[in-house]
């Protein structure tokens, strides 16, 4: 069995160790390094003390990009693009970037042959397949594009959306600030970016794409939670379409994902963290359809999607590395 070869860039964050620690039990994956310029020479598992024992691993300042076959960007939003302006990687590499850099469609990058596929293998698998370069999902759009695409192909969204989604604080990075200190954030609520999170853009793209149009607003409103990690999401959209026949078409558009599934009973967060998985409910009052949605921010959200998408770019299981338990209790 012929072994992925791995380079990790940013890789001393959150992302980066969820990373790391799925991929050093993927069954074909083999890690060629892990970079951090402020981490060099450290084992990876002094920094992701939960590696300890799992891997000898040092973080390096080296990027030997001529021996991997997919590099994983893990760096904040907007340091992808300026790295790719400063950096050459062989046209061979595969690119999966978790950043918001390219989700959006840009003329300017695709000119440059930076044509990156938007990973959200619900409704991009085939593209994705024969993608070299991938533009991973945001945690916040993956939860409520998931919620809202079936909607969309049944062209349901013709009115504006309200939408209210609550993270856990490892969304937010591992460099403290004000919001994440443990002391703020247990025992409180806060809202972030209300209607102007720059989700919003990705997600009526996805949705534009599968209902051919969108002149409805997504009217999203962000929180922030008591908890480390987990999305839940409510969106509600007004139609007159009955429940039954709304029902019928979600488990139909998620009959054949891997970790995407619908669920006949109300959600509750603990289903999905700690797993790749995305779980779907929906109620109806009188002409509201409420629409649950929740994933792990972390995994499906992150670095669980991106892993995904390299089973996919490779032609492997797509699940290959992703069955994991959930934290039920």
């Amino acid at each position: 069995m012929e072994r992925i070869k791995i380079g990790i860039l940013g890789a001393a964050g959150y992302t980066g160790g969820e990373l790391l620690r799925l991929l050093l039990n993927h069954p074909q994956a083999e890690i060629v390094f892990a970079n951090s310029e402020s981490n060099a020479g450290n084992m990876v598992s002094d920094v992701h003390e939960g590696l300890v024992g799992d891997s000898d691993l040092t973080f390096t300042d080296q990027m030997p990009f001529e021996d991997v076959d997919v590099v994983f960007f893990c760096f904040g939003h907007g340091k992808s693009e300026a790295f790719l302006k400063e950096h050459t990687i062989p046209e061979h590499v595969k690119m999966i970037d978790l950043a918001q850099d390219f989700r959006v469609k840009n003329e300017a990058l695709i000119i440059k042959n930076y044509d990156f596929v938007y990973g959200l293998p619900e409704i991009n698998r085939e593209e994705i397949r024969k993608a070299q370069h991938v533009a991973n999902p945001g945690c916040f759009a993956t939860a409520i594009q998931l919620a809202l695409l079936p909607a969309a192909y049944l062209n349901l969204l013709k009115e504006d959306v309200s939408v209210n989604a609550i993270t856990g604080s490892t969304g937010a990075g591992q460099k403290p600030g004000a919001t994440t200190h443990f002391s703020w954030r247990a025992d409180n609520l806060s809202i972030y970016k209300p209607f102007q999170h720059q989700h919003v853009a990705e997600i009526r793209q996805s949705l534009r794409q599968v209902q051919g149009y969108l002149d409805a607003s997504i009217d999203f409103i962000p929180y922030r939670g008591p908890f480390a990690r987990g999305i839940f999401c409510t969106a509600v959209v007004r139609t007159p379409a009955p429940i039954d026949d709304i029902i019928e078409a979600y488990k139909d558009f998620y009959r054949d994902a891997a970790f995407t599934h619908y669920s006949d009973k109300p959600l509750d967060l603990k289903q999905v963290v700690n797993t790749n998985k995305a779980l779907v409910h929906c109620e109806k009052y009188d002409n509201k359809l409420l629409v649950t949605s929740c994933i792990d921010n972390l995994l499906k959200g992150a670095v669980g999607q991106a892993v995904q998408n390299m089973n996919l770019m490779f032609g492997i299981d797509e699940t290959a590395g992703l069955r994991l338990k959930a934290s039920a209790f």
